[in-house]
């Protein structure tokens, strides 16, 4: 080994006591370091981050999130190691995928190319990441009992007929073609309404639980009876999606019941713990739907059967009552017909017989009342014409021409309106008289107004009846 020399100020600094290595030596000393210290390899546990598969190997990073500043260890699977390795993870139905915590055995590996220390993966603890997963998996179940949302949905009361189905599931997954298809197969009317979404996977949780919630808001608005959520077979790491407080939480605050398909028949995710029925599978999800509207349409069915032999019955008995009534009316209408009829020739007969003396009678009262009618009109005719005569007489007392006749006169002006005033008349006026015999035309020379009396005072004429009053007329 060598030191290399370094100028300052053009002096040379030479330490020889002090061990100095080159890069590559420094890095076969820390490889061979890690490889005598860890000879047996070293157990390591973190969660996968970055997985990532290069032909037939994968490589990874295992980090622990828990202290202040994340640690990070990159990890090599080598095919060989990855074959030896798969059947106990599938027996143990677990896939490596990021987020997975894990326990794994390997040898650390200095790389002195890019100065990085890894571990060559050769064995893992399946025991661990499902222990994981349980714990996790009781902890946010103990958190969802303590605050009630476990009962939650399962207040709601599904629908006899559930056709309007929200779905929350993969739709290019093998699980929802099986609940679909038999879904189409059963002939009932479905109407689904699907939201796609991701259920394994970084960010899976988040994005099923959203799908549930805009389904959700459907059944809110009352379109929906029900909400779906499946997702087929797989690791019980991918299953622990479904393990979600996020999802679970999103579940029991749906407005109608949810019912879950998720997995094999032997999981149970808290998922189901909370939805309002959990089913076996993505089928047995179907197939509670169908028996449901199965049995609706079955009970329908028979109570229709019921109504129609209870109606029949009904029928056939009150036809009965109705002919028996029609009989029994028969028989009333016809004895009431007869007597009716008796009684109608027996009264016709009564009728013949009193017929002559009644019409006798009548023409007797008859006579009487027209005698009656006669005198009391001869009477009254009587009477009326004698008070035809005093009007008559009256009337004549007071016509003109008998007044005239009698010696009185009509004076009258220019106008031809009667004068009964010396008031109504002036010198220069002229009047015309009327007397029984004749009309004189007389010139008013003066006027000289009297005492009122009876008569009409007027120097321009002189009745019949009036020789006192002097007047001087002139004759046309």
């Amino acid at each position: 080994m060598s030191q290399p020399a370094f100028e300052f100020d053009d002096l040379p600094v030479d330490e020889p006591g002090d061990l100095t290595f080159t890069v590559g030596e420094l890095a076969d000393a820390i490889d061979e370091r890690l490889r005598s210290g860890f000879r047996d390899g070293v157990w390591v546990r973190g969660e996968i981050n970055g997985l990532k598969r290069s032909g037939q190997h994968i490589y990874f990073s295992l980090v622990e999130k828990d202290r202040r500043s994340e640690a990070k260890l990159d990890v090599k699977l080598f095919a060989n190691k990855l074959a030896r390795l798969t059947p106990k993870l599938r027996s143990n139905r677990l896939e490596m995928r990021d987020g997975m915590k894990v326990r794994i055995h390997g040898q650390l590996d200095f790389y002195k190319q890019r100065g990085a220390l890894s571990i060559v993966m050769d064995d893992i603890d399946p025991r661990y990441t499902l222990g994981e997963i349980a714990q996790s998996r009781e902890e946010i179940l103990k958190r969802l009992v303590a605050s009630g949302l476990t009962g939650a949905n399962k207040r709601h009361v599904l629908s006899p007929i559930p056709l309007r189905i929200g779905v929350a599931a993969s739709v290019g997954s093998a699980g929802f073609a099986d609940f679909h298809s038999e879904l189409a197969r059963s002939g009932f009317g479905f109407r689904l309404v699907v939201a796609d979404t991701r259920v394994q996977g970084d960010g899976a949780d988040r994005m099923v639980a959203g799908s549930i919630g805009t389904l959700a808001r459907g059944a809110r608005k009352g379109v929906l009876d029900a909400i779906v959520v499946i997702r087929g077979g797989g690791a019980k790491n991918e299953l622990a999606v479904f393990d979600s407080e996020r999802i679970a939480t999103t579940i029991a605050m749906v407005p109608c019941p949810v019912l879950t398909g998720i997995g094999h028949e032997i999981d149970r995710t808290i998922a189901d713990e909370v939805a309002h029925t959990a089913l076996k599978t993505p089928t047995a999800c179907a197939g509670e739907l169908i028996g449901r509207v199965a049995a609706y349409v079955n009970d329908t069915e028979m109570a229709f059967e019921a109504i129609a032999r209870r109606a029949l019955v009904l029928t056939d008995a009150a036809d009965h009552r109705l002919s028996h009534t029609a009989r029994r009316l028969a028989g009333h209408t016809t004895t009431a017909v007869e007597r009716a009829d008796e009684r109608l020739t027996m009264r016709r007969a009564r009728l013949v017989a009193l017929a002559p003396s009644a019409l006798a009678r009548a023409v007797e009262r008859l006579d009487a009342t027209t005698a009656r009618v006669l005198e009391r009109s001869r009477s009254a005719v009587e009477r009326e014409s004698g008070r035809l005569d005093v009007l008559a007489a009256r009337v004549s007392a007071v016509d003109p021409a008998v007044q005239l006749a009698r010696g009185w006169s009509i004076t009258r002006n220019s106008a031809g309106d009667v004068v009964r005033s010396t008031d109504e008349v002036s010198a220069g006026s002229t009047l015309t008289t009327d007397f029984v015999d004749g009309r004189v035309t007389s010139t008013i020379t003066g006027v000289t107004p009297t005492a009122p009396a009876p008569a009409t005072a007027a120097t321009a004429t002189a009745t019949a009846t009036d020789p006192a009053n002097s007047t001087r007329t002139t004759d046309d």
